[in-house]
């Protein structure tokens, strides 16, 4: 089937320009003026963006924590994404203590697979770096399975050393795989965490207190300076704080390969969301929101180029018998926050229409950047010839208010409820197919597709 887009003005990461678009099947054909070609359906963008699919590429489905699970499942999770303009993620399969890479990332292919609605991809957290997981590594990247998560936070769960961070590092260099990076000093943290509990500080609050931007910071400028050491790219996951977008200004400064993303959370929201007394466990995720003089300096990072990308780490737990779990000491509350509905209409309203970023710069942080960092270049992430035709026909005029009551995400609060945000997606298509028309869900259940993408470690700069 071929699908005509008319009169919109197709926005890519490198310029805008008024255009039609041709899609044959699942792929675009053609962009450009178009008026006489032939199409069996044709859409009308009159005033309208057309921007390529989001790509978030940090999303925890179904996630295990702190003895439950992320409420979104790949179906719910990834229908709510496409409601927001987003057509592909990138989730985190996790290698349980003791277990192999392997099984961990065949259980998550089972987890997604004939359930997801929008495309899919994985990367890897490593929670044993033995050296039967670095042989494993390299059968992953092979299989288009090409990036690996590992953590200085969380000790006694996910924390590795930094001798096994090393190892890691050196086994991407030999694989062309990358490096991600949660970067708190852990072991610090819960140290200044059991001394908060044991003063009477059990509220959500000082979930946000005791992890100093300065552990954030430290942990970052370390992870950094053994990827230098180790000759290899690293990417900062979920950067929260100044102390941590100085680590990475300094390491991009000196010329290091150093990549990192913000999410939405950290340009938004602040330490005080999470006062209030227990409502504030709504809002608490790691690193934690911050206070709101961090916000300014992450969109001058956004700016500047030292922030590629804008993710949501989105991992919903309900407040309600998830996030109450921790009553009474915050460091039992699951860690997470929803938000991948909500992603670009945010950037979108905070970023194009607030005046701090352009729209070109919307696009390549929430769509080309990502492509071009996670192996999805010319595929994913530009409104192309011979791209698959994840589109977006967007409203930048329409209004709406984000809450609870009307969003998709399988969870029973929102993050930003009541807010006003000015921009929305009246038509998304995943690979030619319209799934998501005038707030119409018209997708099908199990019709995204696995992703293997190309390694980028070794060519990314």
């Amino acid at each position: 089937m071929r699908t005509l887009i008319q009169n919109g003005t197709v926005v890519n990461a490198g310029g805008s320009s008024r255009a039609d678009v041709l899609i044959d099947g699942e792929t675009i054909a053609a962009v450009g003026l178009l008026t006489n070609a032939a199409a069996d359906v044709r859409i009308d963008a009159t005033d309208k963006y057309v921007i390529p699919g989001a790509i978030d590429v940090h999303t925890h489905m179904e996630l295990p924590f702190g003895g439950t699970f992320a409420k979104d499942t790949f179906e719910t999770g990834t229908r709510a994404a496409a409601f927001g303009g987003t057509t592909s993620i990138i989730d985190f399969a996790v290698q349980s203590r003791g277990k192999s890479l392997r099984e961990g990332l065949d259980a998550w292919h089972a987890k997604a697979e004939r359930n997801a609605v929008i495309d899919y991809g994985f990367h890897m957290i490593m929670s044993d770096v033995n050296a039967d997981s670095l042989r494993e590594m390299d059968a992953l990247v092979a299989e288009g399975v090409t990036d690996f998560k590992l953590f200085t936070a969380y000790p006694g769960v996910f924390f590795s050393d930094d001798g096994a961070v090393f190892r890691a590092m050196q086994q991407t260099a030999k694989n062309g795989g990358l490096i991600l990076m949660h970067a708190e000093n852990g072991p610090a943290i819960d140290v200044v965490a059991a001394q908060a509990v044991e003063a009477g500080q059990t509220d959500p609050y000082f979930h946000g207190v005791v992890r100093y931007p300065i552990f954030e910071g430290e942990a970052t400028n370390r992870v950094i300076r053994l990827a230098e050491a180790a000759g290899v790219p690293v990417y900062i996951v979920h950067l929260s704080a100044r102390d941590a977008l100085d680590a990475v200004r300094a390491a991009r400064d000196r010329g290091a390969n150093a990549f990192a993303e913000t999410c939405p959370q950290y340009l938004f929201l602040s330490l005080d969301d999470l006062g209030n007394g227990f409502e504030g466990a709504k809002f608490v995720c790691s690193p934690p929101l911050r206070t709101a003089d961090h916000q300014d300096e992450l969109w001058t990072g956004l700016v500047k180029g030292d922030l590629q990308v804008i993710s949501t780490d989105h991992c919903p737990f309900d407040f309600h018998d998830q996030k109450q779990l921790g009553q009474g000491d915050f460091r039992k509350i699951p860690n997470g926050l929803p938000g991948v509905e909500d992603r670009v209409d945010l950037m979108h309203d905070g970023g194009v229409v607030g005046g701090r970023i352009s729209r070109e710069r919307w696009v390549e942080v929430l769509s080309a950047a990502p492509a071009r960092l996670f192996g999805l270049e010319g595929r994913k992430g530009v409104v192309a010839p011979g791209a698959d035709a994840d589109l977006v026909i967007y409203d930048p005029d329409r209004r709406h208010t984000i809450s609870a009551k009307t969003h998709h995400m399988n969870v029973d609060y929102s993050c930003y409820e009541g807010r006003v945000v000015q921009g929305g997606s009246d038509v998304v298509l995943s690979r030619g197919e319209v799934i998501v028309e005038g707030g119409e869900w018209l997708g099908a259940k199990g019709r995204g597709k696995f992703l293997p993408r190309r390694p980028t470690g070794g060519s990314i700069r």
